[in-house]
């Protein structure tokens, strides 16, 4: 039973629910005898055929009807639909592509959790510059009154580790936004580095990547990250970064 569970589980997560109900439509009612009723027909990636084989090869094991499959597949489906309204992880890509995984751009992704912001964003990087057009959507989420707050890497000449001044650069570019520094790092973060590169749009939307907010990062390396909307990540995430604020650890620029 467990085994079946399990494949009925990966089936439904590799189709989509019309294709899930056709399967349940055609499974239903079916004579236990004929458990494949030609449920290959209706499934045409590699990948979900292994599930139902897999699904098929458990559900001959037991004496389940064919009713009682098809209500699982459709439950497992309810579910799934579910909780991808409450929570989705999608994953983000900047450089060579392939046919195999569609993916967003990371500076379309990061540009769209800009422009849909209803409240605050909270953007952490090692570095900032050239980024012309994260810069324009920024500054027009300030017009919009987006609280807008900025942790960066320092220079040098502040304590940090870079030869240029990001946060100089920000406050230029972005003048309505709040912007932090780690600049006292006590053991064990001696010598540390703000290399998080992160944002977060109304403790609603997540976005981990491993690009910096810089030209090349966001148009020609290749970079990967993942969106997350909604669930306990994208909240628990800002209430982090505010309380890193609230208890000092990060500091005005």
């Amino acid at each position: 039973m467990t085994a079946m569970l399990i494949a009925a589980t990966d089936l439904v997560a590799l189709l989509s629910p019309l294709r899930i109900d056709a399967l349940a439509d055609r499974i239903r009612g079916s004579p236990s005898a004929e458990k494949d009723v030609g449920l290959h027909q209706l499934v045409t990636t590699p990948a979900a055929r292994t599930a139902l084989d897999r699904m098929i090869a458990a559900w001959k094991k037991t004496k389940i009807s064919g009713e009682v499959l098809a209500g699982i597949l459709v439950g497992a489906a309810y579910a799934r639909q579910q909780a991808q309204r409450e929570t989705s992880v999608e994953l983000v890509w900047t450089g060579p592509t392939t046919p195999a995984v569609a993916t967003r751009r990371t500076e379309q992704v990061l540009l769209d959790l800009i422009d849909h912001a209803k409240s605050d964003l909270f953007l952490v990087s090692f570095v900032a510059y050239d980024v012309s057009s994260v810069v324009d959507a920024l500054n027009a989420a300030a017009g919009r009154g987006i609280k807008i707050q900025i942790l960066l890497e320092t220079s040098s000449n502040h304590g940090g580790s870079l030869s240029v001044d990001p946060i100089a650069t920000m406050r230029t570019c972005v003048p309505s936004a709040e912007l932090y520094a780690w600049t006292d790092r006590p053991a064990p973060f001696t010598n540390g580095r703000v290399h998080a590169k992160l944002a977060v749009a109304d403790g609603r939307t997540a976005f981990l990547t491993s690009a910096n907010l810089t030209g090349h990062a966001l148009e020609k390396n290749m970079e990967a990250g993942v969106l997350i909307t909604g669930g306990d990540l994208p909240f628990g995430l800002r209430a982090h970064l505010c309380a890193l604020i609230e208890t000092r650890v990060i500091k005005s620029a």
